[in-house]
């Protein structure tokens, strides 16, 4: 698990669609709720400037974050975040508390090595095209990775990795083979290597007649040519 990251937020009293909007209008505090576990869930607010820069961060959307409330520290994920569609700023953030003793869901993001060196781009024209960029897991809190990668070096064109290929750290299970009955139904395509139409490739392949073909004669210029012989 990577290093925590912190999140300083404040009690809030003053609830409703109203007060929120007064909140974010102010420009200053957004909205949050804590939520989860024995503890009642907290109406929060938190400084815009300290989660713009926390949400630079990758792990933000799937690592266990410390929320401190009171300067009491809670273990916490990102529930949900929500936007304002014109603006894009965050209008609301939902965490739910976290207790380290019991397996949790979480989505991870999947890193992609080696694409630069891959045989299947580097040798045969290939391209890399990914499915999936993140990926739903079970685990401990404790063994939560920050991200599952994917070696795409030895993977030639018309090659695949689906999630049963994926290297997952000691502890981490998938969900998607969590629902009792056949693996192969969950078993999705992660990235794969082909030939797009259209380049240069494709072309050169498309152009290569195969060997041993013999061009046919139409029954009409055969007739003629018995006529003429």
């Amino acid at each position: 698990m990577s290093d925590v990251l912190e999140l300083t937020a404040e009690l809030r009293t003053d609830v409703g669609k109203g007060a929120s909007r007064r909140l974010r209008r102010a420009g200053k505090r957004v909205p949050a709720i804590i939520y989860g576990g024995e503890e009642s869930p907290q109406n929060l607010t938190l400084a815009v400037n300290q989660l713009v820069k926390v949400m630079e961060q990758e792990t933000f959307y799937s690592q266990i974050l410390n929320v401190v409330v009171d300067g009491q520290p809670t273990k916490a994920v990102v529930r949900d975040l929500q936007r304002d569609p014109a603006s894009n700023k965050v209008h609301h953030v939902d965490f739910q508390r976290i207790d380290m003793s019991k397996v949790m869901h979480a989505t991870v993001p999947i890193h992609f090595i080696n694409e630069d060196n891959c045989v299947g781009v580097k040798m045969n024209g290939g391209s890399i095209l990914h499915n999936m960029t993140d990926v739903e897991i079970s685990c401990l809190p404790t063994d939560l990775p920050e991200y599952i990668e994917v070696d795409m070096k030895d993977v030639d064109v018309g090659y695949s990795i689906h999630l049963s290929g994926l290297a997952l750290p000691a502890g981490v299970s998938l969900l998607a083979f969590s629902h009792g009955d056949d693996d192969q139904d969950h078993d999705i395509q992660v990235v794969s290597v082909e030939v797009l139409r259209g380049s240069e490739a494709a072309e050169d392949e498309d152009a290569v007649e195969p060997a041993g073909e013999v061009p046919t004669v139409a029954d009409d210029d055969k007739d003629n040519a018995d006529d003429e012989s």
